[in-house]
């Protein structure tokens, strides 16, 4: 399926990807992808990479040693081989199809590095969207939470990493399921769009086999003082550098 009206959206150093209406990303994949903290060595495989905004954030800041991006809907698929071929990336692959049947297609305890910027509502929550491919990247329609994290567990070597984010409302179930596959909850980090208001965004990370210990960092604060803070600054970096 060939995506309509494509656009590419700059992401500084030489980089940018390739979106659509359906496809796009926000703010929400730019903080997981500072998150997780990619190094040079990293292994990484992207569950629901849509575009391939993340694995390209990490790539375009010279990290991972290679990355493969999954993603159900052929038109994000092809989106993000369009952007790969274009930049002549040889170390990023894109899987089409469901993160529940990867056996064969993916290899399972290799990857140090895993990514999920889930469907944030529940098959029965909310109001559903007529739009399918909106919806499936909304509503846990074709995969649960639970499933994402039995499989980021499986992809995962002995001490590698799982890093989501999500709303705040579902933190408590999140952390259980990564206790009960074994992920140990070790990073949490709330986001809140500025002093005095509630987060609207969890940052989590766990490790596959890894001690019990959570550590709580500060809170990130998208605004201060009616504009940007220093820190969002400083993630969005090359991105923003991208439009001056």
């Amino acid at each position: 399926m060939e995506p309509q009206l494509i656009k590419r959206e700059p992401l500084g150093n030489g980089f940018y990807v390739n979106v659509s209406a359906h496809h796009t990303f926000g703010t929400d994949a730019i903080l997981l992808a500072d998150f997780a903290k990619a190094k040079t060595a990293d292994i990484l495989c992207d569950l629901g990479t849509g575009c391939g905004i993340i694995p390209l954030l990490m790539l375009r800041n010279k990290k991972l040693k290679s990355a493969v991006g999954v993603d159900i809907s052929a038109e994000a698929a092809t989106l993000a081989r369009q952007t790969i071929a274009e930049l002549g990336i040889e170390n990023f692959s894109i899987i089409e199809g469901n993160l529940t049947d990867l056996k064969g297609k993916v290899p399972f305890g290799v990857h140090t590095l895993v990514t999920c910027n889930p469907p944030y509502k529940a098959s029965g929550a909310g109001i559903k969207n007529n739009d399918k491919t909106i919806m499936t990247a909304r509503h846990e329609i074709e995969c649960t939470l639970e499933d994402i994290v039995s499989v980021g567990a499986r992809l995962l070597q002995t001490s590698g990493r799982l890093c989501m984010c999500h709303r705040p409302e579902r933190a408590a179930e999140l952390m259980r399921l990564m206790s009960q596959y074994g992920v140990e909850p070790k990073r949490l980090r709330l986001v809140c769009q500025r002093k005095g208001e509630e987060p609207w965004l969890i940052l989590l990370e766990g490790r596959r086999g890894g001690k019990t210990g959570l550590r709580i960092e500060p809170t990130l604060y998208v605004e201060e003082n009616g504009a940007l803070s220093d820190e969002m600054i400083k993630i969005y970096g090359a991105y923003k550098e991208a439009y001056l």
